[in-house]
């Protein structure tokens, strides 16, 4: 089975140039919303929908995959799979349109895990060249675009995503169990968390208090931390023994201190 390295870590879309002929202009192909933002697969479901919804002028041709997604040395890890299927793996949507992808899965999840994919969405560029005025033809900028959506797959007796449609066991409540810790790599401060709990942390609003004064590390989405991983993110700046590090987790309404490593 092959694998796919990426530093994708959250949700997020990715601008790529592309030099073809045409107008001397930038030009977005297409503008495409996708929901919802956070699929999940329950252990009682064989399958799960993703909307996709074509906002702009142009046809949005559109190739989708599931990866399998892991965290290894600090990074993102992408690997192909079977698990997962995405059908249909390419959509033509004319503008205005929505389509519909199926997230099936082909494999049950062991009791008690939470398994990780990534849904990456690439818009395939039109092979034409634009035309100028008078028939000629010149050099343009067009965009593909890529989405990256997360998708977690639970096994029996556990879950994560509050859901008002289905009846839920407290005692399966997955949550994560983050601690942290500073380092310096190559001279230069980072902030390291763990998570050692049954499932992901997703992580937002992420500060470090420190001498009364509290400075953003992230003032939106930083990132994730799948069970069992270790990420890093670069501190900014020096670090006193008694700092804090306090983050918004899977959404939570209250921001929480996370414990220090010991």
């Amino acid at each position: 089975m092959g694998s796919v390295t990426s530093r994708h870590s959250f949700v997020r879309c990715v601008m790529w140039t592309m030099v073809m002929l045409g107008a001397s202009q930038a030009q977005a192909a297409s503008s495409v919303l996708i929901w919802p933002i956070d699929p999940v697969l329950e252990a009682d479901q064989q399958a799960s929908a993703l909307w996709l919804e074509n906002r702009g002028s142009e046809t949005a041709n559109l190739q989708i995959r599931v990866f399998g997604w892991s965290q290894s040395g600090f990074a993102e890890q992408y690997q192909n799979q079977r698990d997962v299927i995405g059908s249909p793996p390419v959509a033509k949507i004319e503008p205005g349109q929505k389509q519909l992808v199926r997230l099936t899965r082909t494999k049950d999840v062991p009791p008690g895990q939470e398994l990780a994919y990534r849904i990456i969405i690439d818009e395939i560029p039109s092979a034409q060249p634009a035309t100028a005025d008078g028939g000629k033809t010149a050099a343009a900028i067009r965009f593909q675009m890529r989405y990256s959506v997360p998708l977690f797959a639970y096994g029996a007796g556990l879950w994560s995503k509050e859901d008002s449609t289905r009846a839920r066991d407290p005692k399966g409540v997955g949550l994560p169990q983050l601690s942290w810790r500073t380092v310096a790599v190559d001279g230069k401060p980072y902030v390291e968390v763990r998570n050692q709990g049954a499932v992901h942390a997703r992580l937002t609003d992420v500060a470090i208090k420190q001498a009364g004064q509290s400075r953003p590390l992230a003032e939106g989405l930083l990132g994730y931390v799948l069970p069992g991983a270790v990420m890093r993110w670069p501190a900014p700046g020096p670090l006193a023994g008694d700092s804090a590090l306090q983050v918004r987790v899977n959404g939570a309404p209250q921001v929480q201190s996370i414990t220090p490593a010991k």
